[in-house]
Formats: structure tokens, C-alpha cells, sequence
């Protein structure tokens, strides 16, 4: 499980613990479980009884008179939106794999070189693009460290072959890229072509 799913996994326990010990309490209190069950609950205990409230009249009319409640308010909603997106934002993005370490797997940034995802990027585009038929050549980086993934969004030209443009991006671009990071680099490939409409091949 890598870093991202586990967080995923414990903000969502979290909320979700949170949320059914919330439902649990209302639902003892409106049931009115704690007579029925002859349970004593500690002092201060919230919703006890059918009759009691979330928010009494006191608790909800406690600060409306200071000048700083609505402002307090209203900041602390912004920071939950924004947390919001930008968790919202980090699903979409999907995990990236960072420096590679080039050759052996287990060389360490002392003994061995590292390759930014960019740069490898960037050569595997250009290396794309030196194909036959390949008129342009876009490529990025996903998966963990372990097991790289490239993707490619390739424009072809007009009347272009794929089945020899992919196996040469297969024996040459993405065979060099295996050869130089010492890894079994997957990738996927988007083919385009300007009389076309976008196939996408695995």
C-alpha cells in the first residue's frame, strides 16, 4: 500500500469512527436507552434524554454579540474548503515515482546516481520523437519508485503505421529507458494522428 492509500484509509476510518460514535450517542439519547438499559451515563454527558438538544439557546446565542464570532467563523470554513480541494486536488494528481537511481536497484544516493522523473521524462520524449512516422512526442511519469510507469501522448503523421511506430518505441526509447534505471518500466501509450480520431493502445 503506498503512502497515498494509506492516508486515504486513515482519514476516512478516522471520519468514520467519528461519524458513528456521533450517530451512536444521538440515537441513545433519542431512544432514550440510558432509562430503558438502567445505565447511568458520566456527568456531563451530552444527549441523555429525548428532550435534550445539540445546541441550546445559550450555547447558540453564546458569542453572537462579539464582533470577532462571524469573522472566526467564516475563516475557519475557508480553511475547511481549502483543505478540501487540495485533498481533492492530490486524488487527481496520482502518486509519481520521484529519483530514480540509475543501473543497480540498489544503489543509494551515495553510491550511485539518481534520476530526476522530469529528466527521464524529457529524454524518453525526445527520444520518442527521433522515431520514424512521430511528429510529436509528450511523455510523464506515474507509479512508485519500485515500478515506474511512463505515459506517452504521441502525434503521428498522416497515413502513419502504428503497429512499427510501437514496436520501435517499444525495442528502442523504452528499452533504453528499462536499460538506464535498471527497472521494469511499463508504459502506455496515446496515439494521435491528424486524419484521425485518438486511439489510445496499452
Amino acid at each position: 500500500m503506498n503512502r497515498q492509500s494509506a492516508v486515504n484509509r486513515t482519514l476516512l476510518a478516522a471520519a468514520g469512527i467519528i461519524l458513528l460514535g456521533t450517530g451512536l450517542l444521538i440515537l441513545a439519547g433519542g431512544f432514550d436507552i440510558y432509562r430503558s438499559w438502567r445505565m447511568t451515563p458520566p456527568n456531563g454527558w451530552p444527549l441523555t434524554t429525548p428532550a435534550d438538544v445539540v445546541l441550546s439557546d445559550a450555547n447558540r446565542t453564546r458569542w453572537s454579540g462579539e464582533g470577532w464570532w462571524w469573522p472566526a467563523v467564516i475563516a475557519a470554513l475557508v480553511i475547511v474548503v481549502l483543505l478540501a480541494l487540495w485533498w481533492l486536488l492530490a486524488q487527481r494528481r496520482g502518486p509519481h515515482p520521484g529519483p530514480l537511481t540509475v543501473g543497480d536497484r540498489t544503489a543509494t544516493a551515495v553510491d550511485g546516481v539518481e534520476l530526476r522523473e522530469g529528466a527521464l521524462s524529457d529524454a524518453l520524449a525526445a527520444d520518442t520523437l527521433r522515431l520514424r512516422g512521430v511528429q510529436q512526442a509528450r511523455a510523464g511519469m506515474t507509479g512508485r519508485s519500485r515500478h515506474p510507469e511512463a505515459n506517452l501522448d504521441i502525434t503521428l503523421a498522416p497515413d502513419t503505421d502504428t503497429g512499427p511506430v510501437l514496436q520501435e518505441l517499444y525495442d528502442g526509447p523504452l528499452e533504453r529507458a528499462r536499460q538506464s534505471t535498471g527497472r521494469d518500466l511499463t508504459a502506455r501509450a496515446y496515439l494521435h494522428a491528424s486524419s484521425h480520431k485518438a486511439r489510445r493502445v496499452d
